[in-house]
């Protein structure tokens, strides 16, 4: 979402802005004639277009794709926590896990966003939130668990946006460097953690050997912190486009971005309230 490649690419730029511009080049001054001192007057004094009148990606569009994400999110989630049987739950899980996983990457690196393969990957992720909250809440024991983590993402989003919008907190390119570093060290982290598990070294534990006990704790504080710097670069990105003059599209990609950021802070929030709940 570099707000610099859909100002500087044709394909990228809206064709009735295009076709606006070329025409007040050609005709410059003289289409001026046709016209009488009132008409101008309303001419000149009536407001600008808005994003949305002329083909530019808008906050309203943003909000309004991201909430229709997240409402597909929801509905495939309680698909697999009341409809999937209990013995398919887990399967179906992982499996929306692989599909989020692939759409994720496929999404992340299209130029022009495909709405089909990102309502696809929440309706994937969905079902991989179903199954592992129905698997944690109700298999783990720990009641309640779920509404918690929801409510803990909820909040932390507020809190961001809040903060980003009152200019507290500044995405400068030593912020962003930071974060790089943070999330690289996080994703080996995980990897390692993960092959522990597959492998059984180093104990178990509901969340693999180094996701658990004290460790777990501090770890977890880390990636809803991470999480958390996440959402304020996505909020710096969106509003770049918006001022910038992205293509309305491009509203799909800012949605799904925050999709992206949200799911994998309810899991992050998910971990860590089982881990404080007492359960490794």
């Amino acid at each position: 979402m570099s707000n610099p490649v859909f100002e500087n690419t044709a394909v990228f730029r809206d064709p009735q802005r295009s076709r606006q511009r070329g025409s007040s080049v050609r005709s410059g001054p003289a289409t001026t004639a046709g016209y009488d001192a009132a008409t101008l007057d309303q001419m000149y004094d009536a407001p600008a277009a808005s994003n949305a009148q002329i083909g530019r990606m808008t906050y309203d569009d943003v909000i309004m794709k991201t909430a229709g994400l997240l409402a597909v999110v929801v509905a495939t989630a309680a698909f697999a926590w009341f409809v999937v049987p209990d013995a398919l739950r887990m399967p179906v899980a992982i499996g929306g896990a692989l599909v989020g996983f692939v759409l994720g990457l496929v999404n992340a690196f299209k130029k022009n966003p495909s709405p089909a393969l990102i309502v696809l990957y929440a309706a994937a992720e969905g079902l991989f939130l179903g199954g592992i909250s129905w698997y944690v809440e109700v298999a783990a024991n720990l009641p309640g668990i779920v509404t918690q983590a929801v409510l803990a993402t909820m909040a932390t989003f507020a809190a961001c946006l809040v903060l980003f919008r009152s200019g507290k907190v500044r995405v400068t390119p030593k912020f962003t460097r930071w974060l790089l570093i943070a999330m690289g060290g996080y994703l080996i982290f995980s990897l390692v953690n993960l092959g522990m598990a597959l492998f059984g070294a180093g104990g178990d534990g509901m969340f693999g050997p180094l996701r658990s006990g004290p460790l777990g704790m501090v770890v977890g504080l880390f990636a809803v912190g991470l999480a958390a710097a996440m959402l304020i670069v996505d909020f710096d990105s969106i509003k770049r486009g918006v001022e910038g003059g992205a293509p309305a599209r491009m509203a799909w990609t800012a949605a799904f971005g925050l999709v992206v950021t949200l799911v994998w802070m309810y899991l992050e929030f998910l971990r860590l309230i089982a881990i404080l709940r007492g359960s490794d």
